[in-house]
């Protein structure tokens, strides 16, 4: 059923039409900049068709022609901005000074909405033409349409996959001559085969994805930027099938933007990082933002020495110098995941050491967990995701009571975390994996972030933020903030909502089983003691959610705004998140406290070692996919 999109101006648009291209992965070269408060990236994209077109062009090319039609009707009239010839210059060039990575490229003769100076282009199409209005003979090109707000957008071109080196045994099947659509065809064929390689090779993907990145460009493709999206079009392409699956985007953040906060940390140095705005990364770099286009990625940052980048990536980065002054930290994932997951954090962090004490609590735990472990030797399933690099399937992995973690911090409060955090990390993570098995990731950092943070806690792959408001509160809150970001792992992470208005799945889990973990990382308390702590917290939290009731608006407090219309999408893809910019929403917690009354009442009903067990297998199951509801 066709969705039609009315979003009000509380409601997030997600404007990206995944239904007919679909990213797989992206690879960022962003430099930080602490002076101009901008960071400047060039982002390369390598798509594949979107299964929407794959379905209907089995009809005729027309068959997303009613995608065009929506999108004229969603979008007022903007201007099409074809390639300038002043942005030519491939590299940013950089000057630098203790805190500044400043980009110096060529000048920025974009407008403040990102769009470039009608004075530049170079052909003859009119700057007050309607981007669906395409001047070959009466048909319409296909629109490229991404998430991106708060962005100066530079240039777009098309990356000649083609030219790289060794690239041959990936185009095959594909038959090359002289004619300019056969050589179209064959980049979008390498494009195909390079992103559907097997799980097996995913040290050689990435290695071609480096080497295609760096490709040259072969041909600037039209775009145009609105409030909430970029446009882009390549003249005379009708089909997505047709346009180019890998294209490079040069871009600037705006200091204003709103996915990233510039700041001081609490010993007043600069930093910079991604808090979890309702808008997610959009103003970070132009992406598809809908939970289905889950995607891989590799990041290079660069910063001045001194810094420290830390990212959802699942290496740990060591910096390399690149020149006197200049270090690059370099990140990939394997797991595909949307694009809101992905964090930084760029400033004067210092790692908090693990003292011998807390290595020894280390050893305890996993020599304790040894008699248990043939519970979670699950016996060998086909995963249900799409292929990546499991650890549900790494026997290693699953055997993995403790990941690997580390612990920064700004350097004035590395003393508290020493004495309050460090040691509750491995207690904390091996309750988890006593409860509901294999860690989805490979690795944890946990980074004490700037007193702006206006949450306790935020979780993202392979990373945590915890507000320094958790360490004066003493082991217990400390404690249970760590395991209720720790259980996002697994929900809200490896299982993810597949619309995010149902955000419960991910937060109401998330608040029952911080007591489940918190409950079993205790181990120095009787059952009566725990039991004791969780019907307090209990009560705590009905008072909370009653007031919470009480104050706020109906239509806030509904688990499923959407009701039966959960979940689906309109034909291009796009979607709005009901309520997703309301300004007290991000106060509310009532999705969290509805959320994990439910899962306790079923909890009390069946028993709770019962219910447990069966979120094990739920893990199991849906590990690496979009859930809803039902």
């Amino acid at each position: 059923m066709e969705t039609q999109l009315d979003p009000v101006k509380d409601d997030l648009p997600l404007m990206a039409n995944t239904s007919y291209m679909l990213v797989k992965h992206y690879i960022l070269d962003l430099d930080v900049d602490f002076k101009s408060k901008v960071i400047d990236g060039i982002i390369v994209l390598f798509f594949e068709t979107g299964s929407q077109y794959r379905k209907t062009s089995s009809t005729g090319e027309e068959g997303c022609q009613s995608q065009f039609d929506e999108t004229c009707k969603m979008r007022a009239s903007e201007p099409c901005h074809v390639p300038v010839t002043n942005v030519s210059g491939c590299s940013p060039k950089t000057e630098y000074n203790d805190f500044t990575i400043c980009g110096k490229g060529e000048e920025d003769t974009s407008d403040k909405n990102g769009n470039h100076s009608n004075k530049e282009q170079a052909s003859g199409i009119s700057s007050s033409k309607d981007c669906c209005d395409i001047e070959n003979h009466g048909n319409k090109d296909f629109l490229l349409i991404l998430d991106c707000c708060d962005l100066s957008v530079l240039k777009v071109e098309e990356v000649d996959v083609a030219a790289v080196s060794g690239i041959e045994k990936f185009a095959k099947s594909a038959k090359l001559t002289d004619v300019s659509k056969e050589l179209e065809n064959l980049r979008n064929q390498i494009v195909h085969e390079l992103v559907t390689l097997p799980a097996d090779r995913w040290k050689e993907q990435l290695d071609y994805f480096t080497r295609c990145s760096q490709a040259p460009g072969c041909g600037e493709l039209l775009f145009t930027t609105g409030t909430w999206s970029l446009e882009i079009r390549k003249s005379g392409i009708q089909t997505p099938k047709d346009f180019p699956h890998a294209i490079r985007i040069w871009y600037k953040t705006k200091p204003e933007g709103r996915s990233v906060t510039w700041t001081t940390d609490q010993s007043g140095r600069p930093c910079v990082y991604t808090m979890g705005s309702p808008i997610n990364n959009r103003a970070l770099f132009p992406c598809q933002e809908p939970p289905i286009a889950l995607s891989t990625w590799q990041a290079s940052v660069r910063t001045a020495a001194g810094f420290v980048a830390l990212m959802s990536g699942e290496n740990s980065a060591e910096p390399v110098q690149l020149r006197e002054g200049i270090l690059s930290w370099y990140y990939y994932v394997t797991m595909p995941m949307p694009a809101s997951t992905f964090t930084i954090a760029v400033g004067c962090w210092q790692e908090v050491k693990q003292q011998s004490f807390t290595a020894a609590i280390q050893a305890n735990i996993e020599f304790s967990l040894q008699s248990s472990q043939a519970d979670f030797r699950w016996h060998e399933e086909i995963c249900g995701h799409v292929e990546y690099p499991c650890r549900f399937q790494d026997p290693a992995a699953r055997l993995q009571a403790v990941i690997p973690y580390r612990v920064f911090a700004p350097w004035c409060l590395v003393e508290h975390c020493e004495e309050h955090l460090l040691q509750l990390i491995p207690q904390c993570l091996s309750a988890a994996y006593m409860t509901l098995g294999t860690h989805p990731f490979s690795r944890l950092d946990v980074l004490i972030v700037p007193c702006n943070f206006s949450s306790l806690g935020m979780a993202s792959p392979h990373i945590i933020f915890l507000s320094q408001s958790v360490l004066p509160g003493g082991s217990h809150l400390c404690g249970t903030r760590l395991c209720h970001e720790i259980a996002h792992a697994w929900f809200g992470l490896a299982i993810g909502a597949r619309d995010w208005t149902e955000e419960w799945i991910s937060e109401g889990f998330a608040t029952f089983l911080e007591d489940i973990f918190w409950a079993r990382a205790q181990q120095q308390l009787s059952h009566d003691e725990v039991k004791g702590q969780q019907e307090l917290k209990a009560l705590l939290r009905w008072r909370r959610l009653r007031d919470e009731v009480k104050n706020s608006e109906e239509e806030l407090q509904v688990l499923r705004p959407k009701k039966e219309s959960t979940g689906q999408l309109s034909e291009s893809g796009a979607s709005v998140v009901k309520h997703g910019l309301k300004a007290e929403k991000i106060f509310m917690q009532v999705h969290y406290l509805k959320g994990y009354f439910l899962l306790r009442s079923l909890a009390r009903t069946i028993g709770e070692a019962s219910y447990l067990a069966s979120l094990r297998k739920f893990v199991h199951k849906f590990h690496g996919q979009l859930v809803v509801s039902q």
